[in-house]
Order: C-alpha cells, then structure tokens, then sequence
C-alpha cells in the first residue's frame, strides 16, 4: 500500500509555490469537546536529504506512542499552527462548517505565510487568503498533511484530560468523547456537560 510523499508538494514547487502547508482536522465525530485543525509547513532547509519524515502516514494508521514520537519531530522541522473550533462554534455552523473555519484559522496563524495550501477532505474553506486544493483522503497522499493529521490528532486527544478535569465521570480521557458505551452510559446518568454537542443525536436525544 502507497504511502504520503511529496508529489503533489513537489509539483507545486515547479510552478514557483515553495512554501507549501498541509492542513487537517481532528474530532469531527465525538460527542463533546472542540473540532481542532492543524496546518503543518515543513521547512524544506531542515528535512532535505533526511529521513526523519519516515513513518509518517494518516494518523489513524498510527498507533499513540508513534503519533507522539513523530510529533515531536514534526513540530522540530515545520512551521506548525493550530485553531480550534468549541461546541458553541459547532452549534451555529455545523460540524463542518466549523471544521472548515478551524483549518482557516490555522492557516492563518502559521508564523510564515504559505503560498499554496493543501487541505483534507473535498471543501475549501471560504475567504482563503492564496491558492488552496482540496484532497480527497489527503492525508494518505500528502506528507504535509498527514503531519497536520498527526499533530490535529495529538494535541485534540490532550485536550480530552483537560475536559475530564471540567467534568469528572464521564471518562472523557478513556474514549476520546466518542460515543462509546462507557460514554453513553455516562450521559444517561449525568446528564450532558457544557463539553457537549447538543446536537449530535445521542446527547439531542437526552435533551428532547
């Protein structure tokens, strides 16, 4: 099975676009918590020659520790930002439309300025600011964003602590707030948590 590489980077860069971002998003399907987005420009000076981006691969084909491992490797050769889009966000427009809005704000934030950006999915976010292509399962085709789905992926599971400190019982740390039974269980018994998306089916249904 084919692995991300940097065709479609390289082909940019034949047309004069050498400051290239990929972008991803993670969180899309839990139950609670924030949808967060990363764009991902890897410094070409730093990675040239070297085999530090082996491995890197759609996050969900990653297990955890070697999500974490390239992380950091990521994070050491690459311009990196992230965006985040709460559940008040989901609410007014949807989880896509608020997917699409995290990415944008990543994009926005990287501290260099990428000339083109290669996007997961098959949407472009509105009012972006240069040349962007929408990529159909990117991040099996594209390093740059699969590093996006590696960092999006790893920084939205450390959030998932963080919400189980708000509100203890619900395990948000053990499932991710996916729907889990464990998960399910718990929002029958306590009820739905302002980490909640009141309007996915499950916590909708208790809300009725």
């Amino acid at each position: 099975m084919s692995k991300p590489d940097f065709s479609f980077e390289y082909e940019l860069a034949t047309k004069g676009a050498l400051n290239i971002a990929g972008v991803d998003e993670a969180g899309r399907g839990p139950l609670a918590g924030s949808v967060l987005a990363a764009a991902v420009m890897f410094d070409f000076k730093k990675i040239e020659n070297s085999d530090l981006l082996v491995g890197i691969n759609d996050s969900k084909k990653l297990s955890e520790k070697k999500r974490e491992m390239l992380f950091e490797i990521i994070i050491a050769n690459s311009y990196v930002s992230i965006a985040s889009a709460t559940p008040a966000i989901i609410e007014r427009l949807n989880i896509r439309g608020a997917s699409l809005f995290a990415m944008r704000q990543a994009v926005l934030g990287l501290a260099k300025k990428p000339q083109h950006v290669l996007i997961d999915g098959n949407a472009i976010p509105n009012d972006m600011p240069m040349p962007a292509s929408a990529i159909i399962k990117g991040d099996a085709k594209s390093l740059s964003i699969a590093a996006a789905s590696i960092v999006a992926k790893v920084l939205r599971d450390k959030m998932c602590p963080i919400m189980d400190m708000d509100y203890q019982g619900y395990e948000f740390a053990k499932h991710k707030a996916y729907g889990t039974k464990i998960h399910l269980e718990a929002l029958n018994r306590l009820g739905v948590s302002e980490h909640h998306r009141v309007s996915f089916a499950p916590v909708k249904k208790l809300l009725a």
